[in-house]
């Protein structure tokens, strides 16, 4: 009994920290002043727009976050922890469904979310809430440039990208059952003319077919 009441106690703790911590990133994002451009130019109808409509092609692709996580981690070890010479051939067919790539500011050689990129994240929130995508299943991406091995960025990246779909669940309230992640390191350069340029940072957040 005493068991079930200290329990109940902790449940009760942790909902009223998160929802003081939902009304605290809000109004950071009211009175942050510092927001980029990206952050403050997105718009609800945008991602959407960007992320509908993956339909049954995606469907019948059957793609599979952790065996593409796995082929991965094979390439590097057969190739070597240089940087990569180019995008495994899942990847390039990944980037064909829909998707939304936004800048997610992380503390350096960290995935703690740095305030000014909350708003790009619950703006993220607010479009998977929409209906039209409530049957999607999507899956969260991380990118990293091509500065340090191609093993330490994999897993950077995957942290970070779960980083952001653990703010999106416990604090925007999306379903966790809409969402995987997965960090995909130096593979999949943005600028592969300049592998170390920031550009090349980034979270992707793909529609893979209904769930």
């Amino acid at each position: 009994m005493g068991t079930q009441v200290a329990d109940g106690a902790k449940t009760k703790h942790r909902h009223q920290f998160m929802n003081g911590f939902r009304a605290l990133i809000f109004g950071l994002i009211v009175f942050f002043p510092g927001a980029p451009a990206l952050a403050q130019n997105l718009t609800e109808g945008e991602i959407l727009q960007s992320l509908a409509g993956a339909g049954g092609a995606a469907d019948a692709a059957n793609y599979d976050v952790e065996l593409i996580k796995r082929d991965i981690a094979e390439r590097i070890r057969v190739e070597g922890t240089e940087n990569a010479a180019s995008p495994p051939p899942v990847l390039q067919a990944l980037a064909k469904l829909p998707n939304l790539t936004v800048e997610v500011q992380f503390d350096f050689d960290s995935d703690w979310i740095l305030p000014e990129s909350w708003e790009t994240v619950a703006r993220m929130a607010d479009a998977l809430h929409h209906p039209i995508l409530l049957s999607n299943k999507f899956v969260i991406i991380g990118h990293t440039d091509a500065k340090g091995s191609r093993e330490y960025n994999l897993a950077l990246s995957e942290r970070r990208a779960f980083s952001v779909m653990e703010m999106l669940v416990s604090t925007f309230g999306v379903d966790p059952r809409m969402l995987s992640a997965a960090g995909f390191g130096e593979e999949q350069l943005r600028d592969t003319q300049n592998p170390e340029s920031g550009v090349n940072r980034r979270v992707q957040l793909l529609n893979i077919g209904p769930r």
